[in-house]
């Protein structure tokens, strides 16, 4: 499952580029840069968007939640090799029994009154 993630994170960033790569930027159009016709509407004179730029919007999202559920993976996975700092409970124990003052049990009699 981790290698079908890893295979399909590559080749979604290499379509994400690739579609990248084939828009034309806005002030790609000559009459753009002399501000003619619709260049000056809420969307550009591209319109409200094209296939070019929904698709990479689409795959933008994909790629990110790819890279979300990467992560999840690899912070989750179980490490075979580990430090000694890695699991410190038993030594936090050992301060703690030594830190620890033992109950000295009182009388009655031995509280001045």
């Amino acid at each position: 499952m981790y290698h079908a993630l890893l295979f399909g994170y590559v080749i979604i960033s290499a379509v994400l580029i690739g579609f990248i790569l084939l828009q034309q930027g806005k002030g790609a159009d000559a009459g753009a840069s002399f501000g003619a016709g619709a260049s000056g509407t809420i969307f550009g004179a591209a319109g409200s968007g094209n296939f070019l730029s929904k698709t990479t919007a689409i795959l933008a999202t994909v790629f990110f939640a790819l890279s979300l559920v990467i992560g999840n993976i690899n912070s989750h996975r179980d490490n075979v090799v580990k430090g000694k700092f890695d699991d410190l409970s038993s030594t936090a124990e050992q301060v703690q029994q030594k830190l620890e003052v033992p109950a000295v049990e009182t009388k009655n009699s031995d509280i001045p009154q």
